[in-house]
């Protein structure tokens, strides 16, 4: 391609030229020259039109993600970030300066100063940090059936079972009380709920039944509970206005796919339904970003899929933006990919014939540019180094920039466990939600109406005359 250096650093400089803040992210690279002028950004405001950050193990996602997050806390946007692998804890602290970091920064041109965020750790496990829980109710009987994977019938059927529990003042707090429920109206309470309710078949119990037992067998008894956690808490900010950087503790659930998804779909689905409509806003309420974002896509069903980017179109006018960090683009479905407003695209390895088909296909998915070959520029990309296209501060679409990144100003490592101990230990909400709630709900009053029913039958089978002798 024949193009000069200055057209090329007038044409990225121009593009990315914003009114208002912006995150920083690097400077453009042409023919293995980093080019100061020629500055990559996004405007702060865009960032509620949510992203992909992409690339292979080991091409620098990580570090994407921390120079994102910590920029956000700075300017006073809070952030929840998903830590499937357990390597984000180092941006609770400041970061060390060397040489490389130095020489990394002198090419792209941008100022640094070291510097930490103010971090809370959460937890669905028992891992250390803040517990979140949500109680079945709070699902209610769409997105509990969704989490389920249940047909039109099945679905019926737990709609029945809300409607009932809600009649008859039974709290569906966790699974025991969910499945305590269908054992009664199944078996016991039968004869009472036909005429109100009407019947149900043993054959869509027994479904629903193993369904439930699947999601326990993934430790999801943990997540369903009191107290519940108030997605506000994601909102905090610090006393410096710093936005909270609220650090999801997930390395003990790689393997249950289905916790993964039940959670993200409840939390999205509770922060669309509690914050209100804002609008377009001049920096977001809150981003959120979802590292190993597969997990979530690789066993969800078409329904769970439709689900999720309902949530995505809709989530944005609450003044969220939401970011999906996987390794190829391909993990996430066209529907969704279609609804992200900002693509970091680091190095792909074509070791098959099936990985060159792919980036091929991601190189098509970038705006076309006169100054690349996009699928020979991503193979040969270093670490640290992306493909970056986003919105302006009108909403058009930047020029495609291969962009040598920052560094990150926090630490580029994993906390001690002291640390870690530490952060847990001064959290200002951990004492609100790390206790045990275990008020009276359906499956503590259930089991007094299954005794009253038992006694009551003993009663009536005592109360009969002994049959006569022959």
């Amino acid at each position: 391609m024949s193009v000069t250096n200055e057209e090329f650093v007038a044409t990225i400089s121009a593009g990315y030229t914003f009114a208002g803040p912006q995150i920083q992210l690097g400077a453009a690279i042409l023919n293995g020259e980093v080019h100061k002028g020629a500055q990559v950004g996004i405007p702060l405001k865009m960032m509620n039109r949510h992203g992909l950050i992409a690339g292979a193990t080991g091409s620098g996602k990580t570090k994407t993600l921390q120079i994102l997050a910590e920029q956000l806390s700075q300017q006073g946007v809070p952030v929840l970030m998903m830590d499937v692998k357990g390597d984000l804890s180092g941006i609770a602290a400041v970061g060390v300066m060397n040489d490389k970091i130095q020489g990394r920064m002198d090419k792209v041109g941008i100022p640094y100063k070291l510097h930490a965020s103010p971090v809370e750790f959460l937890t669905l496990s028992n891992e250390k940090g803040t517990r979140l829980r949500a109680t079945v109710t709070e699902f209610g009987p769409v997105l509990f059936s969704k989490i389920l994977e249940l047909n039109d019938v099945q679905q019926g059927v737990v709609s029945l079972i809300f409607k009932y529990c809600d009649d008859n003042r039974l709290p569906l707090l966790d699974l025991s009380d969910f499945k305590k429920t269908l054992q009664f109206l199944t078996n016991e309470g039968k004869a009472s709920i036909q005429q109100d309710y009407g019947s149900i078949s043993s054959a869509s119990t027994g479904t629903i039944m193993r369904k439930i037992l699947e999601l326990e067998q993934q430790d999801a008894e943990l997540f369903f509970g009191e107290p519940s956690f108030e997605v506000d808490e994601l909102l905090r900010k610090d006393a410096q206005g710093q936005g909270m950087v609220s650090i999801m503790r997930l390395v003990d659930i790689q393997d249950k796919p289905k916790l993964f998804s039940t959670f993200m779909l409840q939390l999205l689905a509770e922060v669309y339904a509690t914050f209100p409509e804002v609008g377009d806003l001049d920096k977001p309420k809150l981003t959120i970003f979802i590292d190993e974002a597969h997990l979530i896509f690789d066993s969800a069903t078409q329904t769970l899929l439709n689900q999720i980017e309902t949530t995505i179109k809709l989530i944005r006018s609450k003044g969220v933006g939401i970011f999906f960090i996987t390794q190829n683009p391909s993990d996430v479905p066209n529907s969704i990919l279609g609804q992200l407003g900002l693509k970091i695209q680091h190095a792909l390895r074509a070791f098959t014939a099936k990985d060159r088909k792919d980036i091929k296909l991601t190189s098509e998915n970038f705006p076309l540019s006169k100054f690349y070959v996009i699928d020979q520029v991503l193979t040969n990309m270093g670490i640290g180094e992306a493909f970056v296209t986003g919105l302006n501060d009108k909403g058009i679409p930047t020029p495609l920039a291969y962009t040598m990144l920052r560094a990150p100003e926090s630490r580029m490592d994993v906390l001690t466990e002291d640390e870690i101990n530490y952060i847990a230990f001064n959290s200002k909400i951990i004492s609100k939600y790390n206790k045990t709630i275990d008020r009276e709900s359906a499956y503590e009053i259930l089991n007094d109406k299954i005794e009253q029913f038992n006694n009551s039958k003993q009663e009536v089978a005592a109360d009969k005359p002994a049959p006569r002798g022959v």
